[in-house]
Formats: C-alpha cells, sequence, structure tokens
C-alpha cells in the first residue's frame, strides 16, 4: 500500500527561514534589545508545542487521506498568521516597500492604491510555518474613511514616512493615532519606517533619522529605514517583524494554555474529563471532595507530598465531569 505525507504547500524560501532573532537597526530606537528568542519560546519550539502545530501526520493511501496520531511526528494543523497595517501619505512608498519584500520587483510608473490591498508571507521562525497578512492601505484622504476599516486586529502597525520629505515624517503622528484607535491599547507592535534612502547621502541620511528616531522614541515604536528601489534593509526589516510577532503570539498562546489548567493542593492539575472521569480507587475519598468533582488517577509517586508533612500521604489528581 503506496504512503505519502501530504504537502502543505510550497515549501518557503530560504530568505523566509528564521533560525535566529533577528537584530534590530538602531539600539537608539528598538522594541526588544535581546539577541535571542525568549526561553518559553525557545522550549516551545522545540517540542513542538507553541499552539501552531498539532500531531497528526497526514498519509495519503488508496482509501484516501487519514490522520495518524504518532508520538515522535508533529506537523502543521494551522498557520499562524498575524496581520500587518501599513499607513502613510501618499507618494512615500508603501506599495513599493510591499512589492519589493513579496515579489522582489520595484515598479518606477507610481499607481495610488485604491482602498487597501493586501499579500500573504509564508515564513518559517524557528521550524515553525508562521505567515504576515500585510494590509497596503491608501494614503489619499478620500480613501481614508474605507481604509481605517482595515486597521482593527492588526498586530502589527507600520507608519511610513519619506526621508526627503520630513512633513510625512511630522504626518505620521496622525497616521499611528488614526490606525490606534482601532486596536486595544498594548495590543500592537509598532514601528516607524523611513523609506526612499537611496536618495540620501550618508550624512543627509543620519541627519533625518536623529529627528525619526526622536518621535519613534515618543511613539514607543521601533525605526528602520529602507530603500525599496535597491531593498536595502527590506528584508531584514520584514524578518524583525515576522519575528516579534510570532514570539508574542506563542506566548500568548503559552500564557492562554496555563491558565485554562488550574492548580490545586501541592500543584496536581485539574483536567478535563471527556468521557466523565473515573472512579477513585479509595471510594471513601470521594466525601472529602466538593460536589461535582470526581477522582481520577492517583498522582505519580513524584507528585506525592512528604510524609513529614502534615498532609494526607496519597495525592489524587482531580477531574472536572463533562
Amino acid at each position: 500500500m503506496r504512503s505519502s505525507l501530504v504537502p502543505l504547500g510550497p515549501p518557503v524560501s530560504q530568505d523566509r527561514v528564521i533560525t535566529s532573532f533577528p537584530k534590530c537597526y538602531t539600539p537608539a530606537a528598538c522594541l526588544q534589545l535581546r539577541e535571542h528568542f525568549h526561553g518559553q519560546v525557545s522550549i516551545a519550539c522545540q517540542r513542538r508545542s507553541t499552539g501552531t502545530v498539532g500531531e497528526g501526520r497526514t498519509h495519503v493511501q488508496d482509501d484516501g487521506p487519514k490522520t495518524v496520531l504518532e508520538s515522535n511526528t508533529h506537523v502543521p494543523r494551522r498557520l499562524r498568521l498575524s496581520k500587518v497595517v501599513v499607513v502613510g501619505d501618499l507618494y512615500v512608498g508603501k506599495t513599493s516597500l510591499i512589492r519589493r519584500f513579496c515579489r522582489n520587483v520595484f515598479d518606477r510608473n507610481y499607481k495610488a492604491t485604491i482602498g487597501v490591498d493586501f499579500e500573504i508571507e509564508r515564513f518559517e521562525v524557528a521550524g515553525i510555518p508562521y505567515s504576515l497578512q500585510i494590509w497596503d492601505t491608501a494614503g489619499q484622504e478620500k480613501f481614508k474613511c474605507i481604509a481605517s476599516a482595515y486597521y482593527r486586529g492588526a498586530q502589527v502597525i507600520i507608519t511610513t514616512f519619506d526621508l526627503t520629505d520630513l512633513q510625512t515624517l511630522d504626518h505620521t503622528r496622525q497616521w499611528l493615532e488614526d490606525a490606534l484607535q482601532e486596536n486595544e491599547p498594548g495590543t500592537c507592535f509598532l514601528f516607524l519606517v523611513g523609506t526612499k534612502k537611496d536618495l540620501l547621502s550618508g550624512a543627509a541620511c543620519e541627519q533625518v533619522e536623529v529627528e525619526a528616531v526622536r518621535l519613534a522614541n515618543e511613539m514607543e515604536a521601533e525605526y528602520w529605514s529602507v530603500s525599496a528601489k535597491t531593498g536595502e534593509n527590506v528584508k531584514a526589516f520584514f524578518s524583525r517583524v515576522a519575528a516579534l510577532a510570532f514570539e508574542r503570539s506563542v506566548l500568548q498562546d503559552l500564557e492562554r494554555r496555563s491558565s485554562a489548567w488550574p492548580q490545586v493542593g501541592n500543584g496536581d492539575l485539574i483536567r478535563t474529563c471527556r468521557n466523565g472521569g473515573t472512579s477513585a480507587r479509595d471510594p471513601g475519598q470521594r466525601e472529602a471532595l466538593q460536589p461535582g468533582l470526581l477522582l481520577a488517577e492517583p498522582a505519580s509517586e513524584a507528585s506525592v507530598p512528604d510524609p513529614a508533612r502534615a498532609v494526607p500521604p496519597v495525592a489524587w489528581r482531580v477531574a472536572w465531569p463533562c
């Protein structure tokens, strides 16, 4: 009987594989100075317990695909995705920035974005599939009310300006304020990005960056300078965005799962029992429990309290009946 794995899609390109935490552009305006992923995230990725992967392995056989659980095999059941919103004035190069990253092209012929557009870019972060949904919003005032509806639910807000036009830098305050109004406080990573770096000399760029870094710190945002024309810093920037969004997503998953498993006594877990629970070895122990609780299997010896302490010598795992 023939058996093979079902591919989940085309492989991620090598430049979308992130194995180490990407560096920031400048420590003067940086969201995260650590050089490595959070310890809990690294462990979760190694164990494939990030909340973005399952333990099912799909095989193609003569009678159709089946799922077989294997203790040492983990493949994604669903791909995690973060929403990224790019905002800024007309002509600052939002579309060019996105197209350079997603398609590796640069179009000299300007064409204004009408309403909104988006791209989905796939990554592999620390061995885990991950995607960014990058929304390109119109910079024209007449489309602002339409675009603002798409700000909601963003995990990342990228506010862009033209390094050769300081007026667009001043306008980033309002763009960021508009985007934040559609999202809960503290839920978004913020980036301030200067575009068209290729049009300035090194000294002129540094002079503009001083003001941009100051504003980024006021916004509590991370600062980057990029060039869509040459591609300078574009891949590094979006890799940084993906890594930060991925790390927060995994940490939030771990926190949700830990809060869903309350503890009693010396730390034994209260587990949800799908089959209605199992009876205790000693039925007399039931009387000591609250109504509605069922005793499951005794805890392992490692979890039994020290007999020297003034606690019962046997610890029982408790399960809520379904």
